[in-house]
């Protein structure tokens, strides 16, 4: 059953952990990395919380993509659920009125959104039409 969980949930999880443990550190600076034109590129914990569930969107993508079964369908289910808790926790705790937070429930929509689209254009691709040839008797 651990299959139907969105991995959309990780961005959330590390996020609730890192504002209500820490505070506020995403705008704080990791890392300068130096460019061939000159610019440094300035590397946030914000940055990483993005591309964290970016990547989780494009792993949920993958996942969504196999055939139909039960646990596809609870995973849809548990999305759309995930999602209602980002705008809720997004529109209520202080924490996450954020754009960083924003952006991660940008991403849990897109998976609801994404994951339902496959689905239903897969679930198109497997019903074969074939005429109706009418006999009469």
């Amino acid at each position: 059953m651990l299959a139907a969980i969105p991995l959309t949930i990780v961005p959330l999880i590390i996020f609730n952990i890192v504002a209500f443990a820490i505070g506020d550190p995403w705008a704080n600076q990791i890392v300068s990395i130096p460019l061939i034109s000159g610019a440094a590129w300035a590397v946030t914990p914000e940055d990483l919380m993005i591309l964290l569930g970016l990547v989780m969107l494009f792993l949920e993508t993958l996942r969504s993509a196999q055939v139909a079964s039960a646990v596809g369908i609870a995973n849809h289910i548990i999305s759309t659920i995930l999602l209602i808790v980002y705008i809720v926790e997004f529109i209520v705790v202080r924490q996450a009125g954020s754009s960083l937070f924003f952006i991660l429930t940008a991403i849990a929509l897109f998976d609801v959104v994404a994951g339902f689209t496959i689905a239903i254009k897969t679930a198109q691709r497997d019903i074969s039409m074939s005429p109706v040839v009418e006999t009469h008797r």
